[in-house]
């Protein structure tokens, strides 16, 4: 992973955070990032789209408390695909991971697809 799309990634998503009503702050501070490089992530796993920019994993926030920690929730962050997607443009890479997790935080909170597209994170 380029250290520099990593560093850019971490900060767009605490600034994003602390912007967050302290509420939804709150919320989101319970379940996990993991910035990756989709290139490695394809070759463990054959279900993900070779263009998937984001992706949420887990439980929502609406379902019932799993029985085991590994069952937490993960928002997947895909840094080269992001850097990809945007052209290699530095600030559509910040705005594009900040819309990513923004997204991905959504379905976290229980929000489904026509949920979070009203809300411009699409």
């Amino acid at each position: 992973m380029h250290p520099r799309l990593l560093r850019l990634a971490k900060t767009e998503v605490q600034r994003a955070l602390e912007r967050l009503p302290p509420e939804v702050r709150e919320a989101a501070e319970e379940c996990a990032v993991s910035f990756e490089d989709l290139a490695e992530a394809l070759e463990g796993d054959d279900t993900l789209e070779e263009d998937i920019l984001g992706l949420f994993e887990g439980f929502s926030r609406l379902d019932p408390l799993p029985g085991a920690p590994d069952e937490m929730p993960c928002i997947r962050l895909f840094l080269d695909s992001i850097w990809e997607h945007v052209g290699g443009n530095v600030r559509r890479y910040r705005r594009e991971v900040r819309i990513t997790w923004l997204h991905e935080l959504g379905h976290y909170l229980g929000w489904g697809e026509e949920e979070v597209e009203a809300l411009g994170l699409g």
